[in-house]
């Protein structure tokens, strides 16, 4: 590239702009990011440490201790089976939480590449990629999602495929939008007549750009997959017993709601936990990484 048009392109893109940006960014963040970052965590603690320093196993079944209130030797008190429910609600993390993550990390893939397709590669792909996208986006997410996870069988897997499936439409709309902007800008203009080749310009200019926006919608993104996930394996479309999942717990529980309260009452909070944190997290990333935002609802407020 000449030294004109090098000039015209700002310091802060490309990779190592990247970098640089978000180690500031560690340093100045706001009362949401912090308040989310805390709860998720202290949920990711607890997934990790809990199932190590627990003394019970959550499958292993011991009838003599069923339905025994929260004590000493079990805080959230035990389950029909006689299953500690401190134990099989830190096991229920690590699935809940790698469920979640494996799903958005699918969706942000599949739907970043579609988006960048549709935003680079002529009138023609990007119609036809962009229709595809209006048809998923027609079907209603959580019922689309239940007849995959219903017809591929119930396990986890589905539901990691079930929920990828119906979410990727979203980033492909969110990076065809950013990058159709940031192409009209003059120093990718300049790119371009210069002859740079395209995957230099993606991973120079486009990518670079479309990490904010995707950031902020994949954390939003985290908590809304764990809910559903949660509501899969409750229809008992996911995990299968005697596997320790937020959802299982709650259908597993919901025939004890007056004689054992603790057994919706622990999943439950913890679900409405981890949507609240990934909520925050992901409100005060948007305010955080996008002023224009921030500005719109301070306005809105005065």
């Amino acid at each position: 590239m000449s030294k004109s048009t090098t000039e015209l392109v700002p310091s802060n893109v490309g990779l190592g702009g990247l970098y640089r940006r978000y180690r500031r960014f560690a340093f100045h963040t706001n009362t949401a990011i912090r308040l989310g970052g805390g709860v998720i965590g202290l949920l990711v603690l607890v997934a990790l440490v809990g199932p190590v320093v627990s003394p019970y196993d959550p499958t292993t079944q011991v009838l003599e201790m069923r339905l025994r209130g929260p004590s000493l030797a079990h805080p959230l008190g035990t389950d029909a089976l006689g299953r500690d429910v401190a134990t099989r609600l830190a096991y229920g993390a690590r699935v809940s939480l790698a469920l979640a993550l494996a799903a958005t990390l699918v969706r942000l893939v599949l739907g970043t590449t579609v988006g960048l397709l549709a935003a680079t590669g002529g009138r023609l792909v990007d119609v036809l990629l962009m229709r595809l996208v209006d048809i998923q986006l027609a079907f209603p997410g959580l019922v689309l999602a239940l007849v995959i996870a219903g017809v591929l069988g119930p396990s986890l897997r589905n539901v990691v495929i079930a929920l990828s499936i119906v979410g990727w439409a979203s980033y492909a709309r969110v990076v065809r939008g950013t990058v159709l902007s940031v192409k009209e800008r003059p120093f990718v203009q300049s790119a371009t007549l210069y002859g740079t080749p395209w995957h230099r310009l993606v991973k120079r200019h486009f990518l670079p750009h479309v990490v904010n926006p995707v950031i902020v919608l994949a954390t939003l993104n985290l908590g809304t997959i764990v809910l559903a996930a949660a509501g899969l394996s409750y229809l008992g479309l996911g995990a299968q017993p005697p596997t320790a999942e937020w959802g299982s717990m709650i259908a597993d529980g919901r025939n004890y709601m007056r004689s054992a309260p603790w057994l919706i009452t622990a999943p439950g909070v913890a679900i409405m936990a981890t949507v609240i944190g990934f909520n925050l997290l992901g409100d005060g990333l948007r305010d955080r990484l996008d002023p224009d935002h921030l500005d719109d609802r301070q306005r809105r407020r005065t």
